[in-house]
């Protein structure tokens, strides 16, 4: 989605063609919450369905084959599940182990990365923090773009020169936006990546290399020179992000992990206590006009199935990331109104 003078929006969720109730659920909402709400909907779903026809349960216990065959196939599901556990986990770890000479060459890359950021910026140290590394970046952008604007110079008409006003202008103001939600961010939260999420860097990059190369003759050297600044900057955003997208996806892939492995005991003891010990005659009574079968029954699967909601409810999130942040750079993979502007990453 783009505004009328063919900018895409700097946040996420006007840039996506899809509902905001839709792409809040898929990445903004608490994982604990989606994975409840799921497996609510999946339990009263039963529950209706065994109310519509309360005869039904008691018949097919009686019989017990398709109960049986259920539970037996959750055991199994459960058991592949931990192993998948075990695949991720591997799949985290594999990116941390490696000899010393591997090491040694992340430890450099990193050093060098931010070395070449402070240099840039003319800052002593850059921020250790991922929120306040990219929150520095990010306020550095603001600041030279207000440069350009203010150093702005030479035979440049009156609708050049509101173009590339209306351009500092919206880096500034998306730059202050992200960084204000950025200021009390905490790495391991959602809340970094989701801010750094609605910097609309890759149109940014793209705006300034095309005004560069239209108007860098008629600009003036000052003008030149923060313009030069600003790109350079921004290009230093785009791999601190998705470095630090990285490190997140493989954080929540440890919780991810961990979460199923405790979710699966608890889940694997109901399934396999519904096999041996639920039938017909084990449970009497109602309980809000149904018949407690139904109830026991819907509980037993909604149980069974915690640690695939678990997975569900995380992997939602980091599909939906991975998705929005393919491209790196000034490749942009939506479309968007103007001759020249092809979308926003």
């Amino acid at each position: 989605m783009s505004n009328a003078s063919g900018e895409p929006s700097d946040t996420m969720r006007a840039r996506v063609p899809e509902s905001r109730a839709k792409l809040w659920f898929l990445m903004e909402a608490n994982r604990w919450l989606v994975a409840g709400v799921m497996l609510a909907t999946f339990f009263f779903a039963l529950v209706i369905l065994g109310a519509l026809d309360p005869s039904l349960i008691r018949g097919t216990m009686a019989n017990k084959d398709p109960t049986e065959t259920l539970f037996q196939a959750f055991v199994t599901a459960i058991i592949t599940g931990v192993t998948l556990v075990v695949t991720l986990n591997q799949l985290v770890l594999s990116q941390e182990l490696g000899p010393i000479g591997d090491q040694h060459e992340r430890m450099e890359g990193a050093m060098q990365f931010q070395a070449d950021v402070e240099d840039t910026l003319e800052t002593q140290v850059s921020p250790a923090e991922p929120a306040r590394f990219l929150r520095t970046i990010i306020e550095a952008t603001g600041e030279q773009a207000v440069r350009l604007a203010d150093t702005l110079d030479g035979d440049l008409s009156d609708d050049e020169r509101e173009e590339i006003i209306r351009f500092t202008d919206s880096v500034e103001e998306n730059a202050a936006g992200v960084a204000d939600r950025l200021d009390d961010a905490q790495f391991g939260t959602f809340d970094v990546l989701s801010a750094a999420l609605d910097f609309n860097y890759s149109w940014k990059v793209y705006e300034a290399r095309r005004i560069q190369n239209t108007y860098g003759g008629q600009v003036g050297a000052n003008a030149n020179s923060a313009l030069d600044d600003l790109r350079e900057t921004l290009t230093f955003f785009g791999p601190a992000r998705e470095h630090f997208k990285t490190l997140y996806f493989q954080w929540e892939l440890i919780n991810l992990s961990r979460a199923m492995l405790y979710a699966a005991v608890p889940a694997l003891i109901v399934a396999t206590a519904s096999i041996i010990y639920l039938d017909a005659s084990a449970v009497m009574g109602t309980f809000l006009g149904l018949d407690m079968l139904i109830w026991v029954v819907s509980a037993a699967a909604a149980i069974s199935i915690v640690p695939f909601v678990i997975l569900l409810a995380f992997i939602m999130r980091i599909a939906t990331v991975a998705k929005h942040t393919l491209s790196i750079g000034s490749f942009i993979l939506r479309d968007t109104e103007g001759s020249h502007k092809t979308g926003g990453d």
